[in-house]
């Protein structure tokens, strides 16, 4: 993806926050816990924070959390379901914090966005010494056979090659940070999946992958006609046709720490 369409994905999600702080799953407790296990005190910040969904677990974790969030709409959903956490109007590129004023920067299903030549100094800028850098991505689990089913009934726009176990780990790979001096210098990547999943309906389910950015920015008639897929999809299987179902997926956490 080259730089107009992650700006044009990046900055889709204003238009559905409300669906967003809805729908969209949480993040597994254990995941959160690894990534700030070498964390050297509590200071968080949460970047590309959008409605708050990582923020809040990083609260019930006892972190002294700051999110920070571009978009207004995702930010005011935030400030409005989580009015104690201190949020600010940022992006990764131009952290609106002082010097090695945090312990860890994670991000929640945003480092992707992240343009990492400039993020990147920027984020080694606000870490304190031995600081943590851990983005979270939450995927579906495609080993199960329904759900590997859902993958390619949704086309890449709902369910994307990084959406999936091994996709993710393949296009998180190389997502460290780029040692571009001393300013930001980081220790070689860490992987590690953690078993989550989210209560669904079929409906519910429907209106989650309709907040992708794939979907967000697609075209309306070919954006309803994936939809109409999907949910002929969940119709035809017994483990989704009637009532709620749980759907199968992990939490992913690449983490690295700053030199």
């Amino acid at each position: 993806m080259d730089q107009g369409e992650r700006l044009l994905h990046s900055s889709s999600f204003g238009t559905a926050a409300a669906a967003y702080a809805e729908h969209r799953p949480d993040y597994a407790r254990a995941a959160a816990d690894w990534a700030l296990e070498r964390a050297p005190g509590p200071r968080v910040l949460d970047l590309g924070a959008g409605t708050g969904k990582l923020t809040a677990a990083l609260v019930a974790l006892g972190a002294d959390v700051i999110a920070v969030e571009p978009d207004p709409a995702m930010l005011a959903e935030l400030r409005r379901s989580l009015p104690a956490v201190r949020a600010l109007s940022g992006r990764a590129e131009e952290i609106p914090l002082p010097d090695a004023s945090v312990d860890a920067v994670l991000a929640g299903n945003a480092m992707h966005w992240f343009d990492m030549a400039v993020a990147g100094p920027e984020i080694a800028r606000v870490l304190a010494p031995g600081g943590v850098l851990a983005g979270l991505w939450n995927v579906v689990d495609d080993h199960v056979e329904w759900v590997a089913g859902l993958a390619q009934v949704s086309g890449s726009a709902a369910i994307g090659p990084r959406d999936t176990p091994t996709g993710w780990r393949a296009e998180t790979a190389g997502m460290h940070l780029p040692k571009t001096g001393e300013a930001a210098r980081f220790g070689s990547p860490e992987q590690a999946g953690f078993p989550h999943g989210q209560r669904r309906t079929a409906d519910s389910l429907v209106a989650t992958l309709a907040t992708r950015a794939g979907m967000l920015v697609m075209p309306e008639r070919e954006r309803a006609a994936v939809l109409d897929r999907i949910r002929a999809f969940l119709a035809s299987r017994p483990e989704t046709a009637h009532g709620e179902f749980t759907l199968p997926m992990l939490t992913s956490v690449l983490r690295v720490r700053r030199l």
